[in-house]
């Protein structure tokens, strides 16, 4: 992969009331490709904002660099770098159109009367707004507002799109709906996006890229898919998705497998690939890789959380220690609380954490 967005060394530091300092980013290395869709994923305070901050000009800084297409945007203010950035809150000009709003760099930069139309039709139209050009702001829904911001970004065809949580303000299922167009908006434009969220769920449906951050630092990145079935720490497999993590001895190896055991006694497999006998080791299974019946796990059920089309069923073992989560389809004949269970499960899909 080529890349348009070089970052390197990239160290930020803050100072906090108390007189010390705090590092935002710690040395962070990223590439983005011309056409991909990377989105800066962790909790709060993580450095992912500060990460997009930098890129876009509003942050400086303290060391490392940020380089477009091969050049250094160090030296240039957010107003010269040839990227656009869509905020969460939209900010939008209240008193001018949505034309307006669209084509207001183009007013700037003094393009003729028949450019400005064109472009400002054309980016409408990407975004699904034609015909609403006359309209105020404070006359669109909330999705319509972000399709006009996101408009309003792309109408200069910017090499890098930066997008700094624009769905959050959106219900649930509008957010849900604005995932899959912004998808498809990429793709259409054939730009790179990167875009910031704490939101796992938009992580993993929109991204060709997830980078997970954590205290300055990226932990780890990917795929969704990778990123998902196989983390590297219990910090990414526990932030991704619910998990069950279990702490195992390994006591023997059988063919391709493993057999460990937890400190209460729980006998898992899984696959034995680096592991050795003695070794200690923390695997993880997701609760859709469980089945409820014909397995080795004896358990009960012990508690039941209704999710529409799954029940969140917690399983307490027979061997003892901590429940296991598992998802069940919610159908005539789902355990109930207090139903004795078998679980079973795939070999294949334990993963062993390389950072236990």
């Amino acid at each position: 992969m080529t890349a348009l967005l070089e970052i390197r060394g990239a160290r930020r530091r803050f100072a906090t009331p108390e007189g010390g300092h705090i590092a935002a980013l710690d040395g962070v290395d990223l590439d983005v490709g011309g056409n991909e869709f990377v989105t800066l994923l962790g909790p709060s305070g993580c450095g992912k904002t500060t990460l997009l901050r930098a890129i876009s000009g509003f942050e400086q800084l303290d060391g490392g660099s940020v380089r477009l297409d091969g050049a250094d945007l160090g030296a240039l203010p957010p107003f010269r770098r040839p990227l656009n950035t869509v905020f969460q809150s939209y900010a939008l000009f209240g008193h001018m159109t949505v034309a307006r709003n669209v084509g207001y760099a183009l007013e700037v930069r003094g393009v003729d009367r028949a450019t400005y139309e064109r472009e400002v039709g054309q980016a409408l139209e990407k975004v699904g707004l034609s015909g609403m050009g006359a309209r105020k702001p404070s006359q669109l829904s909330g999705g319509q507002r972000q399709r006009v911001a996101l408009a309003r970004a792309i109408v200069a065809k910017p090499r890098l799109l930066l997008l700094d949580e624009p769905l959050s303000a959106l219900d649930r299922n509008l957010r849900q709906q604005m995932q899959l167009e912004l998808k498809d908006l990429q793709h259409r434009l054939g730009i790179a996006f990167v875009f910031v969220t704490h939101d796992q769920e938009e992580a993993l449906t929109m991204s060709d890229r997830v980078v997970l951050m954590r205290a300055g630092r990226i932990e780890q990145q990917g795929s969704p898919r990778d990123i998902y079935r196989r983390p590297r720490s219990r910090f990414v497999a526990e932030f991704i998705g619910e998990t069950n993590l279990f702490s195992i001895t390994v006591e023997r190896i059988e063919g391709g497998l493993a057999v460990g055991r937890t400190a209460q006694g729980l006998a898992l497999w899984l696959p034995a690939a680096g592991l050795r006998p003695g070794q200690s080791a923390v695997a993880a299974l997701r609760p859709a890789d469980f089945t409820l019946e014909d397995g080795d796990i004896a358990g009960q059920v012990s508690r039941s959380v209704y999710l529409g089309s799954d029940l969140h069923l917690f399983v307490r073992p027979n061997a003892g220690g901590p429940e296991i989560r598992v998802t069940a389809r919610d159908r005539a004949g789902a355990p109930e609380v207090g139903t004795p269970v078998s679980l079973g499960y795939d070999p294949a899909a334990a993963h062993v954490l390389e950072e236990a």
